[in-house]
């Protein structure tokens, strides 16, 4: 496989190493391929088979990018994966800050079904948690599953929804654990009481009942066409001379 792979150059960094854009002459077209340093620690090694194992059980999900193979070449290993526009974290700041916009609630609902979808299949068919560092759980430290994950999720919705991230800027890790655990939970508008997060984790739903929430269901029978709206956005991106990947983010 990999003398049919023609390197575009690198297009973001990764936990382990560079990611790299990638041209293969099959039906998959662009890939992205993650370069393995091979002086990765026995630690990050077993991390990286774990990640690995599961990428390569996720195939079946279509609201998880592909994984296409991987190779050792010049003593690193290369992981090829299905190669996406954009981040959401790109894509929804483009909106916001150059656009002047905000993205559609009929986006946004179709953004939440696929996410929502690839996290239950992740823990219902390979038993996995997705664990995101950088959104504390207030109640954490009673232990962690995935309503500790539907937390991350709804920080993340927020945000994407608002345009900018639900706490203030912390000036430390203490300022962060005290705004998140003694603060008032984030909410989509200070003028509506309802649609907040919950901070008690035994309140809040798990996915397959969060599936069955009416806006996720609503959302994920309505027909959007996404592509026409993610289509313009990326062409409003590139020809305002925006990057669609991760390098050349400021």
């Amino acid at each position: 496989m990999h003398e049919d792979l023609n390197d575009l150059g690198e297009i973001g960094r990764g936990a382990f190493g560079t990611v790299n854009k990638m041209f293969v002459l099959t039906e998959q077209g662009f890939v992205y391929g993650q370069r393995i340093r091979s002086t990765v620690d026995e630690k990050e090694q077993k991390q990286l088979l774990m990640d690995l194992e599961v990428v390569m059980k996720s195939n079946e999900c279509p609201y998880i990018v592909q994984f296409y193979g991987a190779l050792f070449k010049e003593g690193d290993c290369w992981i090829c994966m299905e190669l996406m526009d954009t981040s959401l974290d790109k894509f929804y700041k483009f909106i916001y800050e150059q656009l002047k916009q905000r993205i559609p609630e009929a986006i946004l609902g179709k953004i939440t079904v696929a996410t929502v979808k690839a996290l239950n299949y992740l823990k219902e068919q390979l038993k996995i948690i997705h664990r995101d560092p950088e959104r504390i759980d207030p109640m954490k430290s009673r232990g962690y599953d995935v309503r500790s994950d539907v937390w991350s999720l709804g920080i993340t919705l927020i945000e994407v929804a608002t345009g900018h991230f639900p706490y203030p800027k912390w000036n430390s890790v203490f300022e962060q654990l005290a705004q998140v655990v003694q603060g008032e939970p984030p909410r989509l508008s200070p003028n509506e009481n309802g649609n907040r997060l919950i901070k008690e984790d035994n309140q809040r739903p798990k996915y397959n009942k969060l599936l069955e929430h009416p806006f996720i269901r609503h959302s994920d029978k309505a027909s959007i066409d996404v592509a026409d709206y993610v289509s313009h956005t990326l062409d409003a991106m590139a020809n305002n001379g925006d990057t669609m990947f991760t390098t050349n983010q400021p």
